[in-house]
């Protein structure tokens, strides 16, 4: 108890009160973790597998929605595999860096993504459409129609 009122009551340059605005571009807020820094991770090494894709079913139709922010249509890739595989993939391209920049922080993604969704047999794998806009791509992938068993109401003698 007696350190509690030594960090707030000395307030003479005392080297146990934490101000990360004091010397910001020195501060290392994992410094004492014994992992690498944030800022010795080579970024061509991130992986962009943070691709959030949604997937809903409708009475038409499965519809997949992936956020692609920044992507253009050309870098990205949607193929139907032979066995019901439908695979989203592409690659987000590093920034070039010129050597007199200083980073603050780096959070946006780059590298390859793949992600992969198996089909129900219900799919129409010859009518898939995909479109893109604002970094939203959205793949439909139509469904067959299912017959309904004709239903034979049996009467119940006794």
């Amino acid at each position: 108890m007696a350190m509690i009122p030594s960090l707030f009551n000395n307030r003479r340059g005392s080297s146990l009160i934490f101000d990360p605005f004091s010397s910001f571009e020195a501060w290392d807020p994992f410094k004492d973790f014994p992992f690498p820094s944030s800022s010795l991770i080579p970024r061509e090494n991130s992986a962009f597998v943070n691709t959030r894709v949604d997937w809903k079913e409708t009475p038409e139709a499965h519809v997949f929605k992936a956020d692609l922010p920044g992507l253009k249509k050309e870098e990205v890739k949607v193929e139907i595999e032979d066995d019901r595989v439908l695979q989203i993939s592409g690659e987000r391209n590093t920034e070039i860096e010129d050597k007199n920049d200083t980073w603050h922080r780096v959070e946006r993604s780059s590298g390859k993504f793949l992600r992969r969704f198996r089909l129900p047999e219900n799919a129409k794998m010859d009518q898939v459409k995909a479109s893109m806009e604002n970094g939203l791509l959205t793949v439909t992938v139509p469904k067959e129609e299912v017959k309904k068993p004709d239903v034979k109401a049996i009467e119940i003698s006794g």
